[in-house]
């Protein structure tokens, strides 16, 4: 599997509460394709989102059944990327 076909695979993934891609929403980044491994990054708006672990297991479980091994590292959104996520959030939100 090579990073676009990854990229496609992640791209699918909705956020529960918000009408967009995590993707879309700018929470995965630095997707990386080494053979059968996949490392990326998901960044958060905050420290203690509430549902951070229900979208981690969004992310790994559709590579994992396709037999890949994922890698992820989390950060926290900066100042401009929350702007935007709370743009996108404002805009597209659904609520559960």
């Amino acid at each position: 599997m090579n990073e676009e076909e990854v990229k496609e695979i992640i791209g699918k993934v909705m956020h529960p509460e918000i009408d967009a891609s995590l993707m879309e929403l700018g929470m995965v980044e630095n997707v990386e394709v080494k053979g059968n491994k996949v490392s990326l990054t998901m960044v958060f708006p905050f420290a203690g989102v509430p549902i951070k672990y229900m979208l981690i297991e969004s992310v790994k479980e559709p590579l994992e059944k396709m037999g890949m091994e994922v890698e992820i590292t989390e950060r926290t959104m900066n100042q401009d990327e929350l702007q935007n996520f709370f743009k996108m959030e404002q805009e597209k939100w659904k609520g559960m």
